[in-house]
């Protein structure tokens, strides 16, 4: 079995006609997991609520508590844009603290079981710095799950891959500094937001980027995976690995030049599930709603081998 963290709260995330991250995105996935060969061996969860979680302590960990408020008030106030990319609208920000919430279920459920988790949640995360929201991002659920991870006993090292086509800038920025935390991102470069220089190395060499030239495949991913992504992961031991599990660098998506296709996916979870069960996957981007679905569907069927 394998569980997955789910809530139609995350559709109420609302972002406007036309807007790429949108609730469809969710449904889409929902609908092709529960339509796949595997479907009996995913087990539904749903998150824990805000209010039954210390929530507010771990979020202001990682963002500043003036960003947090401006969230909540723009939220309160109706609605509005961080940037000119992401949306907040009247439950916006109660749904990224659940979704925050979920992150951190996820964590806890691949400590308990030592096999894979997959949050199925939104808003996306790792564009989110620490005191400003973009990139379609408001909180940094990947990073905030990796310091609610270094809270537990059996957990000295958390390493975090991002193989979203977009450089999780917020992500770099939050964990480069802490030892105890790894970071390494494959990424379109160049494209936005335009950080992700493979001479960024991090406070303590535990960040490694890995810039994808535009129009590269699964040929061109598949030995940096075996001759960069995995020897660093392995080097580093982490007893947990924290996927950002970006779904835009499919060749049909349409905010990217990478030509991966869903399938794609399957092989990179199998270079994971190679350096450790213990993987909580959460979804980042994705933006074409077919692609994505079977990009999960691929993900998720390789963890059940």
């Amino acid at each position: 079995m394998l569980p997955v963290i789910y809530s139609d709260e995350f559709l109420d995330h609302k972002t406007g006609y036309l807007h790429p991250e949108k609730p469809e995105r969710l449904s889409a996935i929902t609908t092709a997991l529960k339509a796949a060969t595997f479907a009996s061996k995913i087990e539904w969860r749903s998150p824990t609520p805000v209010d039954r979680r210390p929530l507010m302590s771990l979020l202001e960990e990682v963002h500043t508590q003036s960003y947090i408020k401006k969230v909540q008030e723009v939220a309160s106030s109706g609605g509005g844009y961080l940037d000119t990319d992401t949306a907040v609208s009247p439950r916006s920000y109660d749904v990224a603290l659940l979704a925050v919430s979920a992150w951190l279920d996820g964590v806890d459920v691949v400590l308990e079981t030592s096999n894979p988790t997959f949050v199925l949640a939104r808003p996306p995360g790792h564009h989110a710095e620490r005191d400003y929201g973009m990139g379609f991002c408001l909180f940094s659920n990947a990073a905030i799950a990796a310091f609610h991870a270094l809270k537990k006993p059996e957990i000295n090292r958390v390493a975090i891959l991002d193989w979203d086509v977009h450089h999780g800038n917020g992500t770099q920025a939050i964990v480069e500094t802490n030892p105890q935390i790894a970071y390494c991102s494959l990424h379109q470069y160049p494209c936005y937001p335009g950080t992700g220089k493979i001479t960024e190395r991090g406070f303590h060499n535990n960040v490694l980027n890995l810039p994808i030239p535009p129009s590269s495949d699964v040929g061109i991913y598949q030995p940096v995976f075996e001759k960069k992504v995995v020897p660093f992961l392995l080097d580093f031991q982490p007893d947990l690995l924290i996927i950002s599990a970006g779904y835009d660098a499919n060749a049909d998506d349409p905010l990217a030049m990478i030509n991966l296709q869903p399938q794609d996916y399957g092989l990179f979870t199998e270079y994971c599930l190679g350096i450790t069960r213990k993987i909580l996957f959460g979804l980042e981007g994705g933006y074409d709603l077919s692609a994505l679905s079977q990009s999960v569907v691929a993900t998720v069927e390789r963890c059940l081998v």
